[in-house]
């Protein structure tokens, strides 16, 4: 039996975790619903597009192979999100991701500039960091940069960023990734 779900108004509501597997396994190998789902990440409602983010940071790693030539405007979309949240999720939709080389300028700056922000919430810092990373590391001089900005960073960080912190400059050494897809 076929289900019919209209996306738009589920995400309208407050929405769980059976709610989201629900959501995620009517849109399997079906591209036009993912393409629906993918679509209300721009909607002009916040709770809409938080929560269609929300949704697409539990795809599978098939499922988010998917996003994977939607890169662009994911990355534009966390460039202009003015919604923290939103924000948090789609840097996370896109660390699960392999990143272009070379990476967009506009966006290494934005992760570099974010990491050490103070205003910026520490998963949203953390997240920057690794990104960074992620774009630096196929680039020396890029990456000996990060590492020298990394090393500048207070020690006053809060134990997420401690982590993530040490955990960059530990696979920096051996040049290894921290993403996996």
């Amino acid at each position: 039996m076929l289900v019919y779900m209209n996306f738009r108004a589920k995400l309208s509501q407050r929405i769980g975790m059976n709610d989201i597997h629900e959501m995620i396994f009517l849109i399997q190998g079906d591209h036009k619903r993912k393409q629906e789902l993918y679509d209300l990440l721009f909607d002009e409602d916040d709770k809409i597009s938080y929560q269609s983010a929300w949704i697409m940071t539990h795809f599978s790693s098939e499922e988010n192979k998917w996003l994977h030539n939607k890169q662009n405007e994911l990355i534009d979309e966390a460039l202009k999100c003015s919604h923290i949240g939103k924000r948090r999720l789609i840097l996370a939709i896109l660390y699960r991701q392999p990143l272009a080389n070379p990476p967009r300028v506009d966006f290494l700056d934005f992760c570099l500039e974010r990491m050490i922000s103070k205003t910026e919430p520490f998963g949203t810092r953390a997240l920057c960091m690794k990104l960074a990373y992620a774009l630096c590391r196929s680039i020396p001089e890029l990456k000996q940069e990060l590492k020298i900005t990394l090393e500048m960073m207070e020690s006053e960080l809060s134990p997420a960023i401690q982590v993530t912190k040490k955990n960059i400059l530990k696979v920096m050494r051996k040049g290894k990734s921290l993403q996996k897809f």
